[in-house]
């Protein structure tokens, strides 16, 4: 059975897109630990990093840094970012497809410095909200 990724990446469920090549999907993750927060996934289904080829890093890993770029032109209000991917059960992993979070820091964010993945805001977010922080990521995205 396909994972929630997979069939993101075949449009069976819907996302909030930021970016789409041959290779990866970005789209906004539903938790929205923080506005902005972003998948980045790798689209030949791996489960983790230990499944990566040399083929795939490059595809992945090259669009992690625009990706971020992007993310932070999205909001003046962002000053940092964290870029996290667990790898395996044992590290926190609960969806068996490779994915990189790229969760924008803003100065009052009050969160810690290391951010539990279970962190959840999605009832803060209207799907007006979400596709408004997309359009502005996919815009500056089409600019990198």
């Amino acid at each position: 059975m396909a994972d929630i990724f997979d069939q993101i990446i075949k449009g069976e469920i819907p996302c909030y897109k930021v970016y789409e090549d041959d290779d990866v999907l970005a789209f906004l993750d539903i938790s929205q630990v923080t506005p902005g927060h972003t998948l980045l996934v790798p689209k030949q289904h791996v489960d983790n990093i230990f499944d990566y080829t040399d083929d795939i890093a490059r595809k992945v890993l090259l669009k992690l840094p625009i990706l971020a770029r992007a993310i932070k032109a999205s909001d003046d209000k962002i000053t940092g970012i964290n870029i996290q991917s667990n790898n395996g059960v044992s590290a926190g992993q609960t969806v068996l497809h490779s994915h990189w979070h790229l969760i924008p820091r803003y100065d009052d964010d009050n969160l810690n410095a290391q951010l539990a993945p279970t962190i959840d805001h999605s009832a803060d977010f209207s799907a007006e909200r979400y596709q408004n922080i997309a359009n502005q990521i996919a815009k500056e995205m089409e600019k990198m």
